[in-house]
């Protein structure tokens, strides 16, 4: 039998939080480190997801990118690279909380770089700025808040990248995602609003991504987390 909807909403939100806890551990214990490669420090965040909460499982690809390879999208799959000693580098984790998903990204800076320290600090305050945005607009579709998000993102000296700025949560597998289901995504075709429910009659939950670019696109950062809730 299917959770009630606040029941659903506090598994969200619970499977969030422990995705912040993740994410601070991985800092606190420096695990995104100059000499690393991608793949090897993937595998290191999702043995202490298993570590720390008996995760085991995740429902879209583990992401670790560095360098250049932190301006492609998601569904590209670079070759390994190893992280430099003055980078910048992201994770972005779908892990399983006892069967709620969480989807969470942040960016890490190593090093001294003015430009990427920048970028990094500028991610959570565009998240926080769109955030305000969606709040603000009861009938806000998903091309609004695409939009807006570009806006905030060009304002602060940055791009966007990828062609969505976000999804619903839960309800699709990333692997098998296609056109046809554009309202699914926070992008400049979904010209539905957001709050609204789904097939099932169950509340629509969304995960903003923030993905931003230098306009050389040399380098970029990601800040992921729900949007609702």
């Amino acid at each position: 039998m299917a959770d009630d909807e606040p029941t659903r909403a506090a598994r969200l939100r619970e499977a969030q939080d422990k995705a912040a806890l993740l994410f601070a551990e991985v800092e606190k214990r420096g695990l995104v480190a100059a000499g690393e490669g991608e793949r090897a420090v993937s595998d290191r965040i999702r043995d202490l997801a298993n570590e720390m909460f008996g995760t085991t499982r995740h429902w879209h690809k583990r992401v670790v990118r560095s360098g250049p390879n932190t301006v492609l999208p998601y569904k590209e799959n670079p070759p390994d690279r190893v992280i430099g000693t003055d980078d910048i580098a992201f994770a972005d984790f779908g892990p399983i909380f006892e069967e709620y998903e969480a989807d969470f990204g942040r960016t890490f800076v190593l090093g001294d770089d003015p430009v990427k320290h920048r970028l990094r600090a500028d991610l959570p305050r565009v998240f926080a700025a769109g955030r305000r945005f969606f709040e603000a607009d009861p009938e806000i579709t998903g091309a609004a808040l695409h939009a807006e998000v570009a806006r905030l993102a060009a304002v602060a000296g940055w791009e966007l990248g990828g062609w969505h700025a976000g999804h619903l949560v839960g309800e699709f597998p990333h692997e098998t995602i296609d056109g046809a289901d554009v309202e699914s995504y926070i992008t400049p075709a979904n010209g539905t609003p957001l709050r609204r429910t789904d097939k099932a009659g169950r509340t629509c939950h969304w995960i903003l991504e923030v993905h931003l670019l230098t306009p050389q696109r040399r380098f970029g950062g990601f800040h992921e987390e729900l949007l609702t809730l």
